[in-house]
């Protein structure tokens, strides 16, 4: 569509309350992404040089700043006063005025707008068309507007209360999105009246004064779900789940084994190989690939995470942020891995957490290994060499070096060097120094008093 120029209104400036939140309702998240965020991808994905403007309100600041994360170009305006959907729009009368070829008006809470809705209502514009209006066909059109049509063109636009017994059989009807022709957007908008019962200026008022000046008024089918919008927690939930499912087909058509699709949940940003085995009750959060050839066993839960080819996760692992396991690597039951490289052919079996910390190839990690990373004020890297064991119940004290070739022994505690190829033996009798813990508290309160100046 790049040929034709485009200005995407996004309209999120409602105050959802029946979301019953502290924060606007177009931030709550969707597969970890906020609803409008899904709305900002799917623009995207038709035009990415599209010229973006968000329409906000409530909120306004926390919605730039989640908006930006994803577009680097969209423009804000805000609307100081709710009188309805046109007066959104108009808040960016300074963008409509630019003349734009194609002009979308969206809504900030309709997560599941597709790019082949978007691209069809643009090229029905190329085609001639002056207004498009989405809509969908529910099973019952019940509570929704009505799309009246004549001759193939669309002539009104009629709220079920409006409507007549004869209106209230049409099952064809608005999903409010719509795309104007950017010659007649601003004009067009900019009549609209407000004499109705609430007050409000409604956009689609504008295909009865688009039609009394004989331009060229249609509506197109697109699929309900893309159309619809959230209001609630219950409705929220529901479009999860519609998401997830579309999700999954596309991961299995793409050559990814789900066995039991309705229990894995995706990122809005997974990215998953083909030959990768997923097996049940597996969450993936945000920021997390899966090369080819990889088996997630079940129960694992993933974010922040690179997994390699041919690897091993699980059951019941969990990969935090920063995790990245090289080819052939194992990840196994009821292991953690945070912000550490596993290398090549490496080994965590179970009941291991490895943190801040790089594990050589073919190295293999006992039952019950820990990397002490933390000391309660500061977090240190351990380094472990290739082709090395650390035998169970072992706990190893950042900041560590373990060379290659190293055997620790099982149930030792390493808080010194281990030169390659040498035998670790950190087992000792305990020593009680009274009082001691409470000078170190004070030292490291003073340390981070210091810092904070």
């Amino acid at each position: 569509m790049a040929s034709r120029s485009c200005l995407t209104i996004i309209l999120a400036a409602g105050e959802g309350t029946r979301m019953k939140s502290s924060m606007s309702k177009v931030l709550h998240e969707i597969a970890g992404l906020p609803l409008v965020g899904h709305v900002v991808k799917a623009v995207q994905g038709v035009d990415d040089g599209a010229d973006l403007a968000v329409v906000v309100g409530r909120g306004a600041a926390d919605v730039q700043k989640a908006v930006g994360k994803i577009s680097d170009t969209a423009r804000f305006y805000e609307q100081t006063e709710r009188l309805g959907t046109a007066h959104a729009v108009l808040a960016a009368r300074e963008a409509l005025a630019e003349s734009h070829d194609d002009v979308l008006v969206v809504f900030g809470d309709t997560p599941l707008i597709e790019e082949t809705s978007l691209r069809a209502a643009r090229n029905k514009l190329a085609e001639g068309a002056d207004i498009v209006v989405m809509g969908f066909r529910p099973e019952n059109p019940t509570g929704y507007g009505r799309l009246v049509e004549e001759n193939g063109k669309l002539i009104a636009i009629v709220e079920e209360k409006d409507a007549t017994d004869e209106q209230r059989k049409i099952t064809f009807c608005n999903g409010g999105l719509m795309a104007l022709n950017g010659k007649h957007a601003l004009q067009l908008i900019s009549a609209v009246k407000n004499d109705n019962s609430k007050g409000e200026y409604y956009l689609t008022d504008v295909v009865k004064l688009a039609h009394a000046q004989g331009l060229n008024v249609i509506a197109i089918d697109v699929p309900v779900e893309n159309v619809i919008g959230i209001n609630n927690r219950a409705e929220l939930a529901e479009a999860e789940a519609l998401w997830q499912a579309r999700k999954r087909r596309d991961v299995m058509l793409s050559g990814v084994t789900l066995i039991a699709p309705e229990t894995v949940f995706f990122a809005h940003d997974t990215l998953i190989e083909a030959d990768v085995l997923i097996e049940p009750n597996v969450f993936f959060g945000p920021k997390v690939a899966v090369e080819s050839g990889a088996v997630i066993h079940a129960f694992s839960h993933i974010e922040g995470a690179h997994i390699g080819a041919n690897t091993s996760v699980g059951p019941f692992a969990r990969l935090r942020p920063g995790a990245k396991l090289a080819e052939k690597a194992k990840v196994g039951n009821f292991c953690e891995v945070k912000n550490a490289d596993i290398g090549a052919g490496a080994k965590v079996n179970h009941l291991s957490y490895i943190g801040d910390a790089t594990v050589g190839a073919e190295t293999n990690i006992g039952a019950g290994v820990i990397t002490c990373n933390y000391d309660g004020y500061n977090k240190f890297k351990t380094t472990i060499g290739s082709n090395s064991f650390v035998g169970s119940n072992s706990a190893l004290v950042a900041p560590l070096t373990i060379g290659n070739g190293v055997y620790v022994a099982s149930g030792s505690v390493i808080t010194d060097e281990v030169p390659e190829n040498a035998l670790a033996l950190g087992r000792a009798r305990q020593v009680n120094k009274e009082g001691r813990a409470e000078i170190l508290r004070e030292k490291y309160k003073a340390i981070k008093a210091s810092k904070n100046k």
